[in-house]
């Protein structure tokens, strides 16, 4: 794609966008066409009518597909198979019976939603919505069948709004460099901006759609009525069980940020290797691995099995994640095609105030591409020089970083591969998912930017 330059204006890509997802929406919706072959079939299309050179369209359309699965495919593949696991054991329902008499059926939501945002610092969405959805799904059980939305949506915008506003995420980092901004500040401001961004637009937003909306709870992990064991594991067995991806991922991010200091040698082997082992899909393995062990072969689950147990994860889940990566193939096309670019470049040249026009071009990357970092990333570089050439305090610059941030989550739809990850692992059609979801995330972007904008003008 090197040798090949976008000649459309602005305006026509801006069209040509917005009609392939009304074709998507129409196709998935109306004429209930699967949802995987949509994606390919537009994607394809908004290559060739964007001009992307025709012995090229299928390569850029399978680089897109490939780079979600990369980083989708292990994660909920083993964070499936963690969660059978701990859900054959009887452990999801003890862990849920102990949060619900610990705080209280009243409080079984927000208890579940605090836990995620403890959940979420280390560990990035769809891993940490993977570790999470056992424990969600027999909590929503425990309630009553039909309330998944409930107690998904909260711990689905938790993970949501640690990713986007707070480091050591690669959003807010990269954005942090690009900006020159002070790393401890961000922490500092996206904490405190991510807390009530959360209260507001995934707990209250949780509980007012998911009693609206009854769906009922998905037998991803199989059907937990089915089949309990009378003697299921300790609960502290169990939280051991789901705390170990989360300390060997803090391990990684912590010496990750210790290298970057120079605290620790990035070059020496011992550094090397337990970042290593804190990678999201090795942590992953190996909690599948000490849970088969603890969970499964030290409870008379051996052999085959055993394997049986593992197997049975992976076809809930085959769906999932092949529709994530077309969603991923459909944003690829569109950020190869310059669509973000072109309309972002655009807004750049209005002359709003520089924290304005940051959320705006965020914004624009978001609904034109899909991916939140990636929005992120690209509009922190477009807007570094204007930063950098204005009279900014340290906290101003902090609070410009986050309203980047907070324009690059706003209204996920069908481009955006978290949009079917969240979608169908909560067992939601398209339209259902727009409506929780879609209206979550910008409900999202337009609060966070209000308070930062509140921080930066007080600052």
């Amino acid at each position: 794609m090197d040798d090949w330059t976008q000649t459309l204006g602005a305006g026509p890509l801006l069209l040509i966008a917005a009609g392939a997802i009304a074709v998507i929406l129409v196709l998935v919706i109306r004429f209930k066409v699967h949802a995987f072959l949509t994606l390919i079939i537009v994607s394809l299309l908004t290559a060739l009518v964007t001009g992307i050179p025709i012995d090229q369209i299928v390569s850029t359309s399978v680089d897109g597909f490939g780079t979600t699965l990369g980083s989708v495919a292990l994660l909920v593949g083993l964070g499936a198979m963690l969660g059978k696991l701990v859900e054959h054991s009887g452990g999801a329902k003890v862990l849920a019976d102990a949060l619900i008499g610990l705080f209280g059926e009243k409080h079984a939501v927000f208890a579940l939603g605090l836990a995620s945002l403890i959940v979420g610092f280390p560990i990035f969405f769809d891993a940490g919505l993977m570790v999470m959805l056992p424990v969600i799904f027999a909590v929503a059980r425990r309630m009553g069948r039909d309330n998944v939305l409930l107690f998904g949506i909260p711990a689905a915008a938790a993970f949501s709004v640690m990713h986007v506003f707070v480091p050591p995420h690669p959003g807010p980092v990269a954005a942090t460099e690009l900006y020159g901004a002070n790393l401890g500040l961000v922490l500092i401001v996206g904490i405190v901006l991510a807390i009530p961004t959360w209260y507001v637009t995934g707990y209250l937003w949780g509980r007012f759609i998911g009693t609206r909306i009854k769906l009922p709870v998905p037998d991803l992990f199989g059907n937990v009525d089915d089949d309990q064991p009378t003697d299921p594991p300790k609960v502290g067995t169990v939280a051991a069980v789901m705390a170990l991806p989360l300390l060997l991922i803090f391990l990684n991010t912590g010496l990750s940020a210790l290298a970057s200091l120079g605290t620790v040698d990035s070059d020496a082997t011992w550094v090397q290797l337990l970042i290593m082992l804190g990678n999201s899909p090795v942590a992953l393995l190996i909690s599948v691995l000490v849970a088969s062990v603890v969970l499964g072969t030290r409870r008379g689950e051996n052999g085959s099995a055993l394997e049986k147990v593992l197997d049975s994860s992976l076809g809930p889940v085959c769906s999932v994640i092949l529709i994530t990566g077309a969603g991923g193939m459909f944003g690829g096309v569109l950020r190869a095609s310059g669509i973000g670019d072109a309309l972002s470049g655009t807004l750049a040249d209005v002359g709003l105030p520089v924290i304005v026009a940051a959320y705006l071009i965020a914004v624009i990357l978001r609904l034109a591409q899909g991916s939140a970092t990636v929005a992120l990333v690209t509009a922190a570089g477009l807007m570094a020089p204007a930063v950098a050439g204005g009279d900014y305090s340290a906290w101003q610059i902090a609070c410009i970083t986050l309203a980047t941030a907070a324009g690059s989550v706003f209204a996920g739809h069908v481009n955006d591969s978290g949009f079917w990850l969240v979608g169908r692992l909560m067992g939601m059609d398209v339209k259902t998912t727009l409506k929780t979801w879609t209206v979550q995330q910008a409900l999202e972007s337009v609060l966070a930017f209000g308070l930062v904008v509140l921080l930066f003008v007080v600052g």
